[in-house]
């Protein structure tokens, strides 16, 4: 009798998976072996950069999709992040078992993840994901060019990276004062000559040093100062809440930063693991991050604007380096500029 109950729960249990796969088959494409695989393990442990206020209802959405799961979300900064893994795993410890953050770089580098090909990542260009499957893009990043329009017209504005070098842009630009992954794709797409030609062009033009992009944006809103280097998605989002800010689409290239999904070498719950990537990758999550303000990296989801369409700009990733490589472009990054 009681094997007869056991068989006839797993039934049951087995047929609420199937139609949670159906009823939310753009949630994930996930077969129900790995649902059930999951079901035994019952925990997943995140590790992000991305703020409480983004990961907590994406995880919430992940919970109630697959109820016999709870998670824990370990959040810090991306530098936080990285550092917490590389100490960690040099202890023997694998306390994570997906990260996501934009340093995946260097987790490559200290061999921190480990490959899995999603389905859901066939969705994503081939710039947002890695060929071999270590990771995939959740959102992505435009750095470029903000300004004010209360202080300067749509019409004077910068319409690309050398239209700061303008004189009258004298003391009226801000950026941040660790923006090395901006040096580094500029370096990329122009070469090492012509950027530090321009880098050392731009070091005379009186530059207000600040530290995070928000911060600069709220200050260029406030009219602390007309222009500023900014991301995309969040003074679009300011905009659109009434705040007087602009970014500038026509720059080429479009900084691209990724943060990005990858699975732990050694997770204590491998198939919740590979079961949150899939749900992160899937459209429907990625519609949840669009409603965030975010970038999706999805191609098939909308962005925010229209005007972050990604066919319609031109973007530059930025390059993948080593620890040592990008040692190398901070140290650089502080000459030029005397920092």
């Amino acid at each position: 009798m009681k094997c007869e109950l056991n068989r006839y729960g797993t039934r049951v249990w087995l047929s609420m998976i199937l139609l949670l796969l159906t009823a939310h088959a753009g949630w994930a494409q996930s077969d129900v072996k790995l649902a059930e695989a999951a079901k035994k393990e019952g925990k997943l442990v995140w590790y992000t950069s991305t703020s409480v206020t983004e990961s907590k209802p994406l995880l919430d959405d992940f919970e109630k999709l697959y109820p016999f799961v709870r998670g824990e979300i370990v959040r810090a900064s991306g530098e936080k992040t990285l550092n917490r893994l590389m100490t960690e795993s040099r202890a023997g410890r694998w306390d994570f078992d997906v990260v996501t953050i934009s340093e995946v770089d260097a987790l490559m580098d200290a061999k921190l993840l480990a490959p899995y090909k999603s389905p859901e990542a066939k969705n994503f260009i081939a710039d947002f994901k890695d060929p071999d499957g270590y990771w995939t893009a959740i959102y992505v990043n435009y750095m470029t060019i903000g300004y004010n329009p209360k202080l300067v017209s749509d019409k004077d504005a910068p319409k690309s990276w050398e239209d700061l070098l303008d004189s009258k842009w004298k003391g009226k630009l801000a950026m941040d004062q660790e923006e090395f992954t901006w040096y580094a794709t500029l370096k990329k797409a122009w070469g090492k000559e012509k950027t530090q030609k321009y880098m050392r062009a731009l070091a005379k033009q009186n530059i207000e040093w600040r530290k995070g992009h928000t911060l600069i944006t709220q200050m260029m809103a406030a009219g602390e100062f007309p222009l500023s280097i900014v991301y995309a998605h969040r003074t679009e989002g300011m905009k659109q809440k009434g705040a007087p800010v602009e970014w500038v689409s026509t720059v080429n290239p479009i900084v691209v930063t990724l943060n990005s999904a990858g699975l732990s070498p050694k997770p204590a719950h491998p198939n919740v693991a590979r079961l949150f990537i899939d749900f992160i990758l899937s459209k429907p999550a990625q519609q949840h991050l669009r409603s965030l303000s975010r970038i999706p990296a999805r191609a098939d989801v909308e962005p925010p604007s229209p005007r972050m369409e990604q066919s319609k700009l031109k973007l530059k990733t930025t390059p993948a380096e080593t620890g040592a490589e990008f040692k190398e472009t901070i140290r650089e990054f502080r000459e030029v500029f005397g920092l």
